[in-house]
């Protein structure tokens, strides 16, 4: 057993965009392919990204209700999209996305590294996610293969009371971890519903610019992109994170040692969330 060296009891991380599938492609382009099989209705990869962090379903409901979406549907379907609509293709949106998931589960750069220092400190570690429980079921053992193995997993469906930007999955990380103080809990996110759900939970909350939803860049073009283009994609993800105030923005899980090591200053002066 790990002794704790930390103030900090838990890490609470999402999955897609932020520990693995860097830019979070795997949902997107299956929503895209789900509007194509369901309906054939042409949706852009912009407009699938819009609400990511929501349940499946609500992220669904979410690209339903966008003005630009809701014109077209409406112009080929005479009429705004139904609930019946929604459970088409989130009918479609499931079997697409369970048969890519594991091609999207490698760990995003340094993740394993850091969360192996994390748990050194006896930080527990814990992950929840828009997905529900039947594509995490597949997510998890392929992850695990790569060596990221959270000590709990909360998925969107797992709780009857819904999913972000309620505190639900992150107070069941909580519960399962038994963690005896959100104030001493970090929520880890790429996405708005992600950080709002930290903040309902009276969490310490850290966004990540560039390795996931909104910035939307693939590793290669991380990888191969000078500073002026990241600073460009940086700003573009600030601008919508910034909505939901965050404590800590950084570009991805590699800088989140520094993030952690001032959290942990700033309990110890007795701050909180």
């Amino acid at each position: 057993m790990t002794l704790p060296t930390s103030s900090i009891q838990a890490v609470i991380f999402d999955w897609a965009g932020t520990i693995v599938d860097f830019g979070s492609f795997a949902p997107t382009s299956i929503f895209v392919e789900a509007f194509k099989q369901g309906f054939d209705f042409t949706l852009s990869l912009e407009e699938a990204r819009g609400p990511m962090g929501l349940g499946k379903w609500d992220h669904i409901q979410a690209v339903g209700r966008m003005p630009s979406v809701d014109k077209r549907w409406n112009a080929q379907f005479g009429r705004s999209m139904t609930t019946a609509d929604i459970d088409a293709i989130y009918a479609a949106f499931m079997p697409l996305q369970k048969a890519k998931i594991a091609d999207h589960a490698e760990p995003i750069l340094n993740v394993i590294e850091v969360v192996n220092g994390l748990k050194a400190q006896g930080i527990k570690i814990g992950s929840c996610s828009g997905y529900p429980r039947q594509v995490m079921d597949v997510l998890i053992p392929v992850a695990a293969d790569y060596g990221y193995k959270p000590d709990c997993i909360v998925a969107t469906d797992d709780l009857p009371q819904g999913g972000r930007p309620a505190p639900f999955m992150a107070l069941k990380n909580v519960i399962e971890l038994s963690v005896t103080n959100v104030a001493a809990c970090v929520k880890v996110d790429d996405s708005a519903p992600g950080i709002y759900e930290g903040h309902n939970a009276g969490m310490w909350t850290v966004a990540l610019l560039l390795s996931g939803n909104e910035a939307g860049l693939t590793l290669a073009e991380y990888q191969a992109a000078d500073e002026a283009a990241l600073n460009v994609a940086r700003e573009k993800a600030r601008a919508k994170l910034m909505e939901c105030r965050p404590h800590y923005l950084i570009d991805t899980i590699s800088n989140l040692p520094e993030v952690m090591a001032d959290i942990e200053r700033r309990m110890l002066a007795g701050e909180r969330p």
